[in-house]
């Protein structure tokens, strides 16, 4: 994998985006193992943690939530010891699930800190930091909204 992050930044972006919406939560969340997820005013830390969050989330249907997660607009800033990076993109959340046509669910925006180590780049932190647009979630969540 090319270590540069005009492309490592972009592929964790997807990378996350495939893993979720094939359902491989475990995967996704192993994304962050060397960082967290923050979201409202909770901070989310660790495999199992993040993996049980989305469990009780997000609905599946055969194993998978039935979603296109699509990550556009990334803005990606490294910082000056190459060391670091900040990326802001937004999301958008499609959904075709048994008895609905396919749909947007939500867009919103992500606020990710990256870190690289001898390993490559890696997730420090994805903050949920809003949603801008919803439409139907009653196919892709097993909670309400707020």
């Amino acid at each position: 994998m090319n270590d540069h992050p005009s492309i490592a930044i972009p592929n964790l972006l997807y990378a996350y985006a495939m893993r979720f919406d094939d359902g491989d939560f475990d995967g996704a969340a192993a994304l962050f193992d060397k960082g967290c997820l923050l979201t409202g005013k909770h901070r989310i830390e660790g495999r199992a943690a993040i993996t049980a969050m989305w469990a009780g989330w997000v609905k599946t249907y055969d194993g998978k939530p039935r979603t296109r997660h699509i990550t556009t607009n990334p803005i990606i800033a490294v910082d000056a010891d190459g060391q670091g990076a900040s990326c802001q993109s937004q999301w958008t959340v499609i959904q075709a699930a048994p008895g609905f046509p396919l749909q947007i669910v939500a867009s919103g925006r992500y606020c990710d800190r990256f870190a690289r180590d001898g390993a490559g780049w890696h997730f420090k932190t994805r903050e949920f930091i809003q949603i801008d647009l919803v439409g139907d979630w009653s196919a892709h969540t097993l909670q309400p909204l707020g």
